[in-house]
């Protein structure tokens, strides 16, 4: 009887030990189904932007190497459902510098949005946002109206005939 008793017990436990295992391995499936949401969310968030586009504080940027005028530059941004880049912050300047930088190795002039073609003096951005913030070189902008930036060793931002080619960089929001 006693080893009747033993054999229940042991059984018993066993039973027990296996469901609660069971338990736990439910409990992983979910907490994995959970984790593996989670990442899908995360690279949905992180693919929000084209291929070869980098996110940036709600926009995709994305650098084209190949020398355009400033018009030129604009309209195949805008074939891309894209503008050339507005700038309206420090920060955003850096990261944008950034992105041209991790793309070319270097800080080559580059065509952004900005222009003064309309009216001397009158500085607008291409997407329509205001043009509240500035990063001009000493001595700019003179009487040139086209925008590029990383010129002379300060990678400031100077005016320049539209008509000369540069790379550029385009920008859409999300």
């Amino acid at each position: 009887m006693k080893l009747l008793t033993v054999s229940v017990l042991v059984c018993s436990m066993m039973a027990l030990a296996g469901a609660a295992a069971l338990q736990e391995a439910e409990k992983d499936n979910e907490t994995e189904a959970i984790i593996q949401e989670e990442e899908h969310r995360v690279d949905k968030r992180s693919t929000s932007c084209p291929s070869h586009w980098t996110e940036y504080n709600g926009r995709c940027f994305l650098y084209i190497p190949r020398t355009l005028t400033w018009a030129q530059a604009e309209k195949n941004c805008l074939s891309m459902g894209a503008n050339l880049a507005s700038i309206h912050r420090t920060r955003e300047y850096y990261e944008i510098k950034r992105i041209i930088s991790d793309r070319t190795h270097s800080s080559p002039e580059t065509w952004i949005g900005g222009s003064d073609s309309q009216e001397e003096g009158v500085w607008f951005w291409s997407d329509g946002t205001p043009f509240a913030y500035s990063y001009w070189c000493r001595g700019e902008p003179n009487k040139q109206h086209c925008l590029q930036m990383n010129y002379g060793g300060n990678n400031c931002w100077d005016d320049v005939w539209c008509d000369a080619h540069r790379p550029s960089l385009c920008a859409k929001k999300i």
